[in-house]
């Protein structure tokens, strides 16, 4: 019996290696949450682009944006758990206990964590020709005139506005929240003058950095950002305690074989140490996240330890 049984093992094994070996045999769709355009979609399809490449197979992304990246997760999660449908996920997800009084589905985290793709820090911009030189300038001005600054975001309860909580918090400041349908309105807001501030990921900044249209504070991370040498991190600007940083990562179906998403992040962080995927990111002044399936499940843990006590703290009223 217990020959037998060994046998039994040792082919579901051998079976299971060769099912990862011929993966994918079929096209695979990246799920992104979000409209097309915003970071997560653009660092999705460069990922979907490189995993064509190295598999020889077909990866493609398909954007079903809504509720705050809600619908195109539970499609995922209610998908068949076989690798052939991936989820392409950010930060905002990691906020949504926070946001939602009740979440279509049970789990904490209702999917397998694969890999983290980018890592993007978080800069404060104000206008191009704002009186606001520094952060210390504004965060002196928002102390003396309390609920006088106005920041923009892209609505309430998204990744931007408890952002700005965060900052608020460290800074020991209160500003008046104005809130756009989206990150980019909330942009053109700053550009046009009709808010003095902004607080979001590089990837939304650099091009409007570039034209020199708005000017950064400060930046998240440990260090400079190398496209934007000259912005200061926050600790040098003289607030050591405020870390935010924005990620993209890549999840599949609860009950996808181990052997598919030890492959996924063997493949994903073999595209993220290729130079043509590091120039993309620098480019976006992001970096690859690079963390093994653990790391990154503890990432998400973390930051929704992070976002319980920001969302205590702060005036946001679950939906």
């Amino acid at each position: 019996m217990c020959i037998r049984l060994l046998i039994v093992i040792c082919t579901l094994v051998s079976l299971s290696s060769a099912f990862a070996a011929e993966y994918p045999d079929k096209p695979v769709r990246l799920v992104v949450s979000w409209a097309p355009g915003g970071a997560v979609d653009v660092i999705a399809r460069k990922v979907a682009q490189k995993l064509s490449e190295q598999t020889k197979g077909t990866f493609v992304v398909e954007n079903k944006p809504g509720a705050t990246g809600t619908i195109g997760t539970q499609q995922v999660i209610r998908s068949a758990p076989d690798g052939y449908t991936l989820l392409a996920l950010d930060n905002t997800f990691a906020l949504l206990p926070f946001v939602f009084k009740k979440l279509p589905w049970e789990q904490e985290v209702p999917f397998i964590p694969i890999a983290v793709a980018a890592l993007q820090p978080v800069v404060i911009l104000v206008k191009g020709d704002s009186p606001y030189k520094d952060l210390a300038s504004l965060v002196n001005y928002a102390k003396a005139n309390p609920d006088t600054v106005t920041y923009g975001t892209g609505g309430a309860g998204s990744a931007p506005h408890f952002s700005a909580e965060a900052f608020q918090q460290a800074a020991g400041v209160k500003l008046m929240h104005v809130p756009y349908k989206g990150a980019g309105e909330a942009m053109t807001g700053l550009i046009s003058g009709q808010i003095d501030m902004v607080l979001l990921s590089t990837p939304s900044a650099v091009s409007q950095l570039k034209a020199n249209r708005v000017r950064a504070l400060a930046t998240s991370g440990n260090k400079r950002l190398a496209s934007f040498p000259n912005i200061p991190t926050f600790a040098e600007a003289g607030m050591p305690g405020f870390g935010i940083t924005n990620w993209v990562g890549i999840a599949a179906p609860l009950g996808t074989p181990k052997e598919i998403v030890s492959r996924l992040n063997v493949e994903i962080r073999k595209a993220l140490d290729s130079s043509d995927m590091k120039d993309f990111l620098g480019g976006m002044s992001a970096e690859a996240g690079n963390l093994e399936a653990d790391g990154f499940l503890r990432l998400i843990k973390e930051e929704n330890a992070r976002w319980a006590q920001v969302a205590k703290h702060a005036d946001i009223e679950k939906q």
